[in-house]
Formats: structure tokens, C-alpha cells, sequence
């Protein structure tokens, strides 16, 4: 199945391709907290769903699909036998190369996502799929199983509707204007239609740290709907 087709998201993008971290901090700067901050929150994350649920694959080849600049990746590749990112920015691909020489990067119409059935072990999509159209969300997520193999894990990041400081954060992020944003079921129901099974979610950005402290913390509050962020995952 097809992925949406590509949108004015793209041209959007080129414009911030080396701007990008600068316009993020810019739009949480209300919060106190660094855009590094919420990277790390992610990487956190990811680290811990992969160390869950990827138990038999120590070394797992990972995709990122709406990559934009690569920032997240300095943290994601080591915890990955093989890291690659894909995006719709031609400009924003061409900068996560330069800083990231060790991923493997793509650039795509948004056609289809250029990559086969089951190749990954892993599939992300962080704060991308509110980019697309809404009509095209079942598709998106169709072309995120489409590409990774069966018993692997597919796991979308999303922006929770529900803290009020979250919403603030995105009207004032400039390339946020087309975002339409998902409740955590939402997107759960969209993997479920996809095809893939044990969907689970959780919470998380409650603290202003990610020491192991509040890593724990955050785990007990997981299920609680009022994080900034939230991840939906499930298996192909």
C-alpha cells in the first residue's frame, strides 16, 4: 500500500533545514526546558521500548521515517545495529547527512517509503504523522508495517492534545501550522486497522529530567493521559 502523497510539508521543511533546532527552542523556550531535553527524552524512551520488546535482536536495523535533520540520531545510533532515516525534505536529508555520515539516508516523494517488505526490525515515526493529512493517516501507518518484518516493532511518537503546554509549544512552531493532532487512541486504532497486534501506549515528559530518578518515575506515570508526549507501539 501506498504512503500519502507528498504535501506542502516538504517545501516547508527545505526552509529550516539548518535552522530547525533554533525554531524548536525557540517554540518551548516558555517551558525553561532545552530542545536537547526532549531529545533525550526520546532516545530514553526508545531505549527502553527496544530493550523490551526487541529482547532477540541485540543489533536491530531501525528506521526513521520523517527523520528531518537527523538531530535525534547522534543518540539513537548506538543503540542500533543499523540506523537509517528517510524524510521528504531533500534539504533536511542532505543536513542529517553531513551530520550524521554513519546513518543511511533516503529521501522520498511520499509516494511509497523506498525501502521492501520487512526490513526493518524496527519502525519509528516521531512527531510526523500530525504532518499528514488526516485522510491519509490509514495509509501512513499501512506503509510503516509494510516494512517491517513480522514480530518486529512499529512505534509513533505524537504530541499529546491533552497538555495544555504541549498545544502551546505547537502554535508556536511555525512549520506546526498544518499539524492536526492525534489522541493517543487514535493512533493506537490506526495500528490496530494496519494489521498490527499488542498495541500498547504510554506517557511520558512529566519532569523537567531524565535522570534515572525520574526515567523511573515517569514509568509509574506512564498511563497517565497529561505527559507532553506520547508513544503508541505495537507489532508488525
Amino acid at each position: 500500500m501506498n504512503a500519502p502523497a507528498k504535501s506542502a510539508a516538504a517545501p516547508a521543511f527545505d526552509a529550516y533545514d539548518e535552522t530547525y533546532a533554533g525554531v524548536v527552542q525557540e517554540s518551548v523556550a516558555f517551558s525553561g526546558l532545552s530542545y536537547d531535553f526532549f531529545l533525550r527524552s526520546k532516545a530514553g524512551l526508545l531505549a527502553e521500548l527496544m530493550a523490551e520488546h526487541l529482547r532477540g535482536c541485540p543489533a536491530p536495523k531501525v528506521l526513521d521515517v520523517g527523520c528531518g535533520v537527523g538531530a535525534l540520531h547522534p543518540l539513537l545510533a548506538p543503540l542500533c545495529g543499523s540506523l537509517h532515516g528517510a524524510d521528504i525534505s531533500m534539504a533536511c536529508i542532505e543536513q542529517a547527512r553531513r551530520d550524521n555520515p554513519t546513518v543511511a539516508y533516503r529521501s522520498y516523494t511520499g509516494v511509497g517509503l523506498p525501502y521492501a517488505d520487512d526490513e526493518f526490525d524496527m519502525t519509528i515515526a516521531i512527531c510526523v504523522m500530525h504532518h499528514v493529512p488526516p485522510a491519509d493517516w490509514p495509509a501512513f501507518a499501512a506503509e510503516l508495517k509494510r516494512i517491517t518484518r513480522p514480530g518486529g516493532l512499529v512505534c509513533v511518537i505524537e504530541h499529546n492534545p491533552f497538555n495544555p503546554l504541549t498545544r502551546l509549544s505547537v502554535m508556536r512552531c511555525p512549520f506546526d501550522e498544518d499539524a492536526v493532532l492525534l489522541k493517543c487512541a487514535q493512533t493506537r486504532a490506526l495500528l490496530a486497522a494496519a494489521g498490527l497486534s499488542d498495541g500498547q501506549s504510554r506517557y511520558f515528559v512529566f519532569t523537567p529530567s531524565t535522570q534515572p530518578w525520574a526515567r523511573a518515575l515517569e514509568r509509574k506515570l506512564a498511563r497517565l493521559p497529561m505527559g507532553a508526549q506520547y508513544a503508541a507501539f505495537a507489532r508488525a
